[in-house]
């Protein structure tokens, strides 16, 4: 049962009661075992659920509202404290279980890392998966001194698992040459400014099984600072959302909010923006 994993929290604004009527199925994984810079990510699923009670259920972009949707937050998974392949192996067997109940897997991280052991369970389930990556880094790197697994090899993991060419990525500002040689030629790489291309790549994934992944820092950190690795020059806080509205036609299959770091900005406004944009892909997915 999936209750085995879950340490109970309060849960996002408008969430069901319901976890079998429910088609969505909100769950943090507060892990940061692998950032390398600034931690704090763990702390970013609890301090989104919280911010999420100053917006409404009504959202003015898409017309709708979470009172229409039924979604349930299963609070965040109890996670080995310092072991990588443990919390990976109990956020893999957690993903499964939602994705055997029929339910959309919407994961609240924690660092970026927490993306592969999702993805790993929705492509076993969904052959001919698509990835869309939306991120100021390119999470290429072979390994990061010396380590295979952390939130800046996350995409060649997944890379490795669906192939590059089914992995389409969007705002990348920072890679090291290496890494942006690996793009360029094995995945789909829409560096910096990407709302010139967005809708027509849209187009042509509409009858694909999507999975979405999307770190806060693809934001500018003027709009979003609470983050581990800030990078200037990324899109606005409208874009984002925006963005958003056109992912609602896609057929999403699952998705992950990460690396949203709250002990960095006092304000709140990137945990706000956070919840703003799972309030509204909760509206199109639900």
């Amino acid at each position: 049962m999936l209750k085995k994993f879950i340490c109970c929290k309060k849960g996002f604004i408008g969430c069901s009661d319901s976890y079998k009527d429910s088609k969505v199925v909100i769950i943090g994984a507060p892990m940061d075992l692998t950032v390398s810079f600034r931690p704090g990510a763990r702390m970013g699923p609890s301090k989104i659920r919280e911010v999420s009670y100053g917006l409404e259920e009504f959202s003015m972009y898409s017309m709708d509202s979470l009172n229409n949707k039924s979604y349930y937050d299963a609070g965040d998974l109890e996670l080995p404290l310092g072991n990588v392949i443990e919390s990976m192996k109990t956020i893999k067997e957690a993903s499964n279980c939602i994705l055997e109940n029929g339910k959309i897997p919407f994961f609240i991280g924690g660092e970026h890392l927490i993306s592969l052991p999702v993805i790993e369970a929705v492509s076993q389930k969904y052959k001919d998966l698509v990835v869309i990556h939306f991120d100021a880094h390119a999470d290429l790197r072979k390994d990061f001194m010396g380590e295979k697994y952390s939130h800046a090899t996350v995409m060649r993991r997944v890379a490795e698992l669906i192939g590059g060419k089914n992995i389409y990525q969007f705002g990348i500002r920072s890679s090291t040459e290496d890494e942006l040689h690996y793009a360029r030629e094995n995945t789909n790489f829409y560096p910096f400014s990407f709302m010139g291309h967005i809708k027509e790549v849209f187009k042509e994934l509409k009858q694909k099984p999507i999975y979405v992944s999307l770190d806060i820092d693809v934001v500018d950190p003027a709009y979003a600072p609470g983050t581990g690795t800030p990078e200037p020059g990324g899109c606005t806080a409208a874009e984002i959302l925006e963005v958003t509205l056109l992912l609602g036609d896609l057929n999403i299959v699952g998705m992950d909010l990460v690396e949203v770091s709250p002990m960095f900005d006092l304000s709140e406004r990137t945990s706000l923006l956070a919840a703003k944009v799972i309030r509204e892909m909760l509206i199109r997915m639900g």
